[in-house]
């Protein structure tokens, strides 16, 4: 029965096929893989600040400018990050025709991608571990399952 290694950060997307027909050890085959434009870079390189970029800053020559901070804005991408990928994995289990799939990612995007899953994907899903297996290399993934 093939099962699907689905690991997720917020700049990287794999998603590998476990093959366990075969006699023998099993085979895992990189099925898909992505890298965001969203989850590389500061937040600074993708806002432009242009209104307070060359104001005065605070003190006695000057005053405070806040134009609108966005605060929550991180939280904000990291939301929409985990929608997509959520999006994203269900396409490939439908796709691939799985029915039982093992997932990892960090702590916090852990929760929101799994908070963002159909209810007939999130009961397919085995397994899943906190942890960032994205530049993990093939050969050792299995071991984080075990």
């Amino acid at each position: 029965m093939d099962k699907l290694i689905i690991a997720v950060d917020l700049g990287h997307f794999r998603a590998y096929k476990l093959s366990t027909d075969s006699p023998g050890s099993p085979k895992i085959n990189l099925v898909e893989s992505y890298d965001s434009v969203e989850g590389h870079g500061r937040l600074g390189e993708k806002l432009s600040d242009e209104a307070g970029r060359f104001g005065m800053g605070g003190g006695k020559s000057g005053a405070a400018k806040g134009y609108g901070e966005p605060h929550n804005i991180e939280l904000e991408s990291e939301k929409k990050a985990a929608k997509l990928i959520a999006r994203d994995i269900a396409a490939i289990i439908e796709r691939e025709k799985i029915k039982k799939w093992w997932f990892a990612a960090a702590n916090k995007m852990n929760s929101l991608v799994i908070e963002n899953l159909d209810p007939d994907i999130r009961s397919r899903m085995d397994k899943n571990i906190n942890s960032n297996l994205t530049n993990t290399k093939k050969s050792a993934i299995l071991k984080h399952f075990e």
